[in-house]
């Protein structure tokens, strides 16, 4: 695919470009683009006024959020642990706070001397002390890797994490509950990739990839309207077999409908 420019002339992708809504658990909009394209310019151009953005720590640039306050909206955003600030006032933590794991809560000043104009008011910072349950139990081996981003991921069962917001009115373990359903996004492409079967493309053009996506996404919406939840890999099979003539309408709509009758248990 000649448009996809990636790293070299030897190497091409794609690059999907979503926003998905935490609280709908529902993707919004989508752009696909070549994998050169940057992330947050093209979230900056469908920035929009009234939303909470819950962001990584790739979208932590001090100017980019001072552009989400513009817009009047607000974010919830991961920092780097080297992260440069200025303490203006230190906030006595609740009961609530300490039990979702909450170390400090302050208002700050974002950014070294150089960057402190970047963003034009005082924001929060939260730091979470985390640890998996799962891994700690035995129950679960974590692995250390390097991710295609050169960010090491550690075995650790315990981290702490530094969240930034210019929402004051929040309170702390809030946000940092806010920040905890970021994971959802993850899951929704794992589960984009894996059920929907778009592991694979059916085109090479910029059209025909997009065309794909859009109808794997409404396929997607269909169903959860319909079932009231979102399709399983046996409703991914069932589909392709009624399409490929080997299942019945009755038959399809029969597993739609046990669905349905699931969800409502």
């Amino acid at each position: 695919m000649l448009w996809a420019l990636w790293l070299d002339e030897d190497h091409r992708a794609v690059k999907m470009h979503l926003e998905f809504s935490i609280h709908k658990g529902a993707p919004l909009q989508v752009q696909v683009t070549n994998a050169n394209e940057s992330e947050i310019a093209k979230l900056e151009s469908v920035l929009t006024p009234g939303k909470l953005y819950c962001l990584d720590a790739a979208y932590a640039k001090y100017k980019f959020l001072e552009k989400i306050i513009r817009k009047s909206s607000s974010s919830v955003v991961r920092l780097r642990d080297n992260a440069s600030y200025e303490t203006i006032k230190e906030h006595t933590l609740t009961q609530a706070d300490r039990e979702a794991g909450v170390e400090f809560d302050r208002t700050i000043w974002l950014g070294s001397k150089q960057k402190r104009e970047d963003i034009s008011k005082p924001i929060r910072i939260i730091q979470i002390h985390y640890y998996d349950e799962r891994v700690l139990s035995g129950y679960y081996k974590r692995k250390s890797r390097v991710s295609s981003k050169k960010t090491f991921r550690t075995r650790s069962a315990e981290q702490t994490i530094l969240i930034a917001t210019d929402r004051m009115d929040l309170p702390a373990e809030i946000i940092g509950l806010i920040y905890r359903y970021r994971w959802q996004i993850e899951l929704f492409f794992r589960w984009f990739k894996c059920i929907l079967g778009c592991q694979h493309l059916l085109a090479q053009s910029q059209n025909g990839i997009t065309i794909q996506v859009y109808c794997a996404l409404i396929a997607n919406l269909l169903i959860r309207l319909w079932a009231g939840r979102k399709p399983t890999k046996r409703t991914f099979e069932m589909i392709c077999l009624y399409f490929q003539g080997w299942a019945t309408l009755d038959e399809l709509i029969a597993h739609i409908e046990k669905l349905k009758s699931d969800n409502q248990k």
